[in-house]
């Protein structure tokens, strides 16, 4: 092994050109590949950057071309030598490829053992495999230019906030526990036994109290973590962007903040220019339309609400579903019968299934005719009628769904959306960015018999819903806004109560008694006493925003170090047992483990 004695790196690999041909350089990194010709050798040396031609010939020093052929994959080496043209081997693949180095001196830094997958673009091993050794799989350009892309986001995200006012203030991750929604992690304290803090979901209690102590304007990169079942694209540690401002009252003074700020992302990251207006639509028509709070309007597939039509017509299906105070609605699948089979009909039917649809109607508009689960059952004239509000026509499938309304929604938004990837009905390099406003404040849930808040529990309602919180509190809308990009939620927030008791009033609507208020909220209630701004604010997610202006649909690409489905990390085998002397400190007794 040698070492660098002096020896300093002039550039990284990927930046060579044609430029520098005839200077002296110094580069240093992995050995990506290496060929061995006899009288000649080439070693492909990797960084960050990319990867640069190195060649060892006859004109090399004789003990440093004795040096090179002792040298394996993933060996760290620091070479320095002459930039030269490859002449008629030029590499058109490689943004390097019109020039190599000419060594003329050779350090081995650091051998390397037969890694355990070879180190490739396009890597054969399984990802639990490249998890366990991560720090090998980022090696590749692929994730590393995730990683830098995601570096480069967050700098646009520090110098948009701060040219636009806001002060960057970090929040205690060591917080007290005030469990609403997603499962806290806890932290046991040694020194107050038998106490917990936890973990923070979010810095919403602390972002308003810096309202509340005239920061005025905050933001964050903030570390957030969450104790649930994983889901796909789901991570039990992630980072959001979040904000703050005060005397705000309007959600559109916090948007339009916010739209700056991924205009600036878009320009300077992906060159692109966002529309001048980011369009608006209601939660309701959202969901109408397209069975989903966070609609993908890529592609078409809407949902058509036949209740009307069908009401009455003898199927005992959609007459119950009516009947029950449910709805009968359909998406059209304009010309998709060719492409579908009976066997992917009945696979749609289980895939809905998933979302608690009993079943899946259809109609399949074929040249010789019409196949349907239904039709028999129904009249030629809401048949015609049918199709007319489809505007179904020959090669098209209708797809019917009749239940509760948050069944059908869920099902028919779920299938669009499984349809326009398994058909590919929309161009994925185009990027459809909108506003959903207008959710409701509360939903209500017959399993707990309370009400829940939809986003959280000091979110404002509409000035003038304010009267139906104590007639009709599911008919009231919040003054809450979710940025949603390619049908996916890529930020969400909120005008604030300010008012304290507006604020005692929602806990109690919650459900919360005075104990309640006391125990999880009580300094945050009794900081409203003494004067608070009207505030709002927003919180991008951070790993969502990287993976969608990077392309991937995988979260794990975009984060260094990441857990799997059970929120374990096959790298370190975290989470793991602790010595006992640990737990006696924090006074913790655990089963025993069990020996196989």
């Amino acid at each position: 092994m040698d070492f660098l004695n002096g020896a300093k790196r002039t550039h990284m690999c990927g930046d060579l050109r044609a430029k520098d041909i005839d200077n002296q350089v110094t580069v240093m990194g992995f050995v990506a590949k290496y060929r061995n010709l006899g009288n000649l050798m080439f070693i492909d040396l990797r960084d960050r950057t990319g990867i640069v031609q190195v060649a060892f010939d006859d004109s090399c020093d004789a003990s440093v071309f004795e040096k090179a052929t002792t040298v394996r994959n993933e060996y760290v080496l620091c070479v320095s030598g002459k930039v030269r043209s490859r002449g008629g081997n030029i590499n058109a693949n490689m943004p390097t490829g019109e020039v190599e180095i000419l060594a003329s001196d050779l350090k081995i830094l650091s051998e390397a053992e037969i890694t355990p997958f070879v180190i490739t673009e396009d890597v054969k091993a399984g990802e639990n495999l490249r998890l366990k050794y991560r720090y090998l799989d980022l090696r590749r350009n692929y994730l590393q230019s995730k990683l830098i892309m995601r570096d480069k986001i967050t700098r646009v995200v520090r110098n948009y906030m701060g040219d636009n006012g806001f002060l960057e203030i970090e929040t205690p991750f060591l917080g007290k526990s005030t469990p609403e929604g997603a499962r806290d992690y806890l932290v046991p304290s040694r020194i107050h036994q038998g106490e917990f803090y936890a973990l923070p979901q979010s810095p919403q209690i602390y972002k308003q109290l810096l309202m509340i102590a005239g920061m005025d304007r905050y933001y964050q990169i903030a570390r957030c973590f969450r104790d649930e079942d994983l889901r796909s694209n789901r991570q039990p540690e992630f980072s959001q962007i979040d904000m703050e401002m005060s005397y705000v009252e309007e959600p559109e003074q916090v948007m339009e903040i916010a739209e700056g700020l991924i205009r600036e992302v878009f320009r300077q990251c992906k060159g692109m220019e966002l529309d001048e207006h980011i369009r608006r639509i209601p939660y309701e028509v959202a969901m109408n339309k397209w069975g989903s709070d966070k609609p993908d309007t890529r592609f078409g597939l809407e949902i058509h609400d036949l209740s009307n039509i069908v009401k009455g017509c003898g199927f005992s299906v959609f007459d119950g579903a009516i009947e029950q105070g449910g709805s009968v609605r359909a998406i059209n699948a304009k010309g998709l019968c060719s492409k579908m089979t009976r066997k992917d009909v009945d696979g749609f039917g289980e895939f809905v299934k998933s979302y608690g649809a009993k079943g899946l109607a259809y109609a399949m508009y074929k040249p010789d005719g019409i196949t349907s689960s239904f039709f028999k059952y129904l009249s030629d004239e809401v048949k015609e009628s049918i199709a007319k509000e489809l505007g179904a026509e020959q090669g098209d499938v209708i797809f019917v769904v009749a239940d509760k309304n948050k069944v059908v929604l869920d099902s028919l938004g779920a299938l669009r959306c499984h349809l326009a990837d398994k058909y590919e009905l929309y161009d994925k390099s185009v990027y459809d960015v909108l506003w959903v406003v207008d959710f409701p404040l509360l939903e209500y849930s017959e399993e707990d018999g309370r009400y829940y808040a939809v986003h959280h529990p000091f979110t404002s309602a509409k000035i003038e819903d304010l009267p139906l919180l104590d007639t009709d509190p599911l008919k009231v809308r919040a003054n809450a806004y979710d940025l949603v990009i390619n049908g996916q939620e890529a930020g969400g927030g909120s005008i604030r109560i300010h008012d304290c008791k507006m604020q005692q009033k929602l806990f109690s609507i919650l459900g919360f008694s005075s104990e309640d208020i006391a125990a999880r909220f009580g300094f945050f209630v009794d900081a409203f006493r003494y004067g608070t701004p009207p505030h709002g604010g927003l919180a991008f997610g951070l790993d969502r925003l990287v993976m969608l202006i990077t392309g991937t649909d995988n979260i794990k690409d975009v984060i260094a170090f990441p857990k799997v489905q059970n929120a374990s990390c096959l790298m370190t085998d975290a989470p793991s047992r602790v010595e006992d002397k640990q737990l006696q400190e924090l006074a913790i007794t655990v089963p025993p483990e069990e020996k196989e």
